[in-house]
């Protein structure tokens, strides 16, 4: 090679390097202005958006599983199911139902950052398991968001100087508490009043003035005191009082209308801006009920006849345990409590970055509301107690279920402490917190399914938010009449019953049966490594929850549907079309689930078993959104598609994004995408 020729090459040489300096140095500018357009610093999926902390995530599960049954729900079934002894079933079936299905959902969110309408597509046959939790999520916001109107006006009624519902008035009945009293039969006989052998007194003309054997009139004549809490209640709060039942609503009460509109209008405003502005929200929502308990429970002890509940509500009857009703009301209230298979689980770990430890997760809440459940019953019952022996009653007559242990029981208890209204003030604004929190997730599920089903959505995000709320506050106007007490009833007796159940099974039978469960669990190692919880060697734990998915969960489940319905009893008081009604919206969620199974069978080409095959089997689209994430899938998954969209690069940066930058900044240099990806 001639001297001339060396130099050229060498010339070359160095202009081929003093070129690539300056591509190198541009692609560092490029990539320094690209990274400015994000519009949220930290975030891995741009277009979803991720949580702003992992302490975000918690709290919004936490506010999430721990709701109003917790206070309402847990401690009558408690003690009704033999006290102590309804632990033992309580605790199983977290361990064999509740945990599992909560974890299963947690790490399927979060591996295809999808919500659950969309999360389906290693199998498009059970797409409809996701519509099916929509439906459920729709339903239970309607009428929860009512629970928390309630909340509110009490709220607002409790800033006085003395409650309204601490003694009979005007807009009670013959019944109430302090206008019926107990006297003893000279007492009657004082008053020139007749003695029945019904345990009544009565006035000349026939008028019921006292009970001189409250046992007796109850027993004979039906007769039974009311708390000025429960007419309050019924006669200015609901207007129940003035329904004949379900068939009768009677008109819109415009107090509990507004109430219900802020409840909504509160919603939206927490989620117009997404997991964003609801994650800053749930720090105080979801530790304040903590502090209310904990200050509740020191108040309660001090009151006279605290032990008289707390021993009534933890005394163990183990003979309850060779009941059936007992185990299948301890899997309901796990599945009621946890919030599991109604969507909210998916919908939350969807917006989860995608390494996020969802072991821990799905144990530390789990265990955190079941504990949650448990204090509260010593908080509520302490009251329980003192209240039965300020009227001297029994506590089993005192202890109700449901809206009845929220909005009378202690309400009418605090009424008998000092400074009444503050202690009503702290329980109502604890309850009015422990419900927005769940709220703000079913809400959630509904709005995060429609933006993944219609993705040029997420451009309106706090419009589709006002639209949700705006059409769950119209459905929910009926509950606002007299008689949306029973609807009410109706709807969260058939709403989230059984049908959920049918949702855990089919779920259960999807991934491990359909999908495998050897490469899910692959797919959970795969997000959070070799250990979870920092410290446990996942190989060690994920044939457990192998065995859980695969038989015991499945197996459990469906002992308790299949008794559920062998154990099934109407509605008291309520006719055969609002029993149709119930189980109309109970079947809305079935079809839900199995109709577009039945499309999407319609619509593929090909025989019964091509089409089986195709709809049994993963798309090309399935697994995580980011490019790089996908690219630890393909380690264990041969012919794995690692970008089946050519969209984006491995740094999560669209081409639109670098040509509208290179335009912006370099005009005449024109590289490929392709450059800047084998360059990243």
């Amino acid at each position: 090679m001639s001297t001339d020729t060396v130099l050229q090459v060498h010339n070359l040489k160095q202009t081929v390097d003093a070129l690539s300096e300056k591509v190198d140095k541009n692609h560092a500018e490029l990539l320094a202005v690209v990274s400015k357009k994000k519009p949220s610093e930290g975030d891995e999926n741009l277009e979803r958006g991720n949580w702003g902390s992992k302490v975000d995530f918690f709290l919004s599960c936490l506010g999430y599983a721990v709701g109003l049954g917790n206070v309402w729900r847990f401690p009558y079934l408690a003690y009704r199911n033999g006290g102590g002894a309804f632990f033992i079933p309580y605790t199983i079936m977290l361990g064999l139902v509740g945990i599992p299905i909560f974890f299963l959902e947690l790490s399927l969110g979060q591996f295809t950052s999808s919500g659950p309408a969309t999360c389906w597509k290693f199998a498009q046959l059970f797409r409809g398991i996701g519509l099916g939790m929509v439906i459920v999520s729709s339903l239970v916001a309607i009428y929860y968001n009512m629970i928390i109107g309630w909340a509110f006006y009490y709220l607002f009624a409790s800033f006085t100087s003395k409650l309204p519902w601490s003694e009979c008035g005007d807009w009670s009945s013959i019944y109430c508490l302090d206008r019926l009293p107990v006297m003893n039969k000279t007492s009657c006989e004082m008053n020139s009043w007749e003695q029945t052998i019904n345990g009544t007194c009565l006035d000349v003309n026939g008028t019921l003035m006292a009970l001189h054997n409250e046992t007796q009139s109850k027993a004979t004549m039906g007769i039974k005191r009311k708390l000025p809490s429960e007419e309050y209640l019924n006669n200015v709060v609901l207007g129940s009082g003035f329904s004949d039942g379900i068939g009768d609503l009677g008109p819109v009460r415009w107090q509990l209308v507004l109430c219900l509109l802020l409840a909504w209008i509160f919603v939206a405003a927490t989620l117009s801006k997404g997991v964003k502005s609801s994650g800053k929200v749930v720090y105080v929502t979801a530790t304040f009920p903590y502090l209310v308990l904990v200050i509740l429970l020191i108040r309660g002890v001090l009151l006279d006849g605290y032990e008289k509940g707390i021993e009534f509500y933890i005394t163990p009857k183990l003979d309850r345990l060779y009941d059936a009703r007992v185990w299948k009301d301890a899997a309901v209230q796990i599945f009621f409590s946890l919030s599991a298979s109604w969507g909210g689980l998916i919908a939350l770990s969807s917006y989860n970055k995608f390494h996020n430890d969802a072991f821990r997760d799905a144990l530390l809440v789990s265990l955190g509301n079941c504990l949650t459940s448990l204090f509260a019953g010593f908080v509520i019952f302490s009251y329980l107690g003192f209240l039965a022996t300020d009227l001297n009653m029994p506590i089993d007559e005192v202890a109700e279920k449901g809206p009845t242990l929220t909005f009378v029981v202690y309400p009418f208890a605090v009424t008998k402490m000092p400074i009444s209204p503050l202690w009503a003030i702290l329980f109502f604004i604890m309850l009015v917190t422990l419900g927005v929190d769940s709220e703000f997730v079913l809400v959630e599920t509904v709005t995060t399914s429609i933006m993944d089903m219609f993705p040029q959505t997420r451009k309106y995000k706090s419009f589709t938010v006002v639209c949700c709320c705006a059409v769950f506050f119209l459905l929910g106007l009926t509950l606002t009449t007299n008689g949306g007490l029973y609807m009410l009833d109706l709807m969260d007796t058939y709403s989230g019953g059984w049908n959920v159940l049918v949702i855990s099974l089919v779920e259960c039978i999807a991934i491990s049966y359909v999908y495998g469960v050897k490469r899910f669990l692959n797919d959970i190692e795969c997000m959070t490594g070799v250990k979870v919880c920092g410290f446990i060697p996942w190989v060690v734990v994920k044939y457990w929850w192998a065995a859980c998915w695969v038989f015991f969960t499945p197996l459990a489940v469906t002992c308790v549907m299949v008794f559920s319905w062998y154990d099934y009893t109407r509605l008291d008081g309520y006719p055969m079309w609002a029993d149709a009604l119930g189980w109309l919206m109970t079947f809305v969620v079935i079809l839900g689930i199995f109709i577009p199974a039945i499309v999407y069978l319609c619509i593929t080409p090909g025989s019964i078993g091509e089409r089986f095959r195709i709809l049994t089997n993963p798309r090309e689209d399935w697994g995580p959104a980011l490019v790089k994430h996908r690219q630890l899938v393909a380690r264990y998954v041969p012919n794995y598609v690692v970008d089946p969209w050519g969209k984006e690069d491995q740094n999560g940066i669209s081409p639109s994004d670098i040509s509208v930058e290179m335009q912006k900044h370099a005009p005449g240099y024109t590289p490929s995408p392709e450059y800047y990806a084998q360059k990243m």
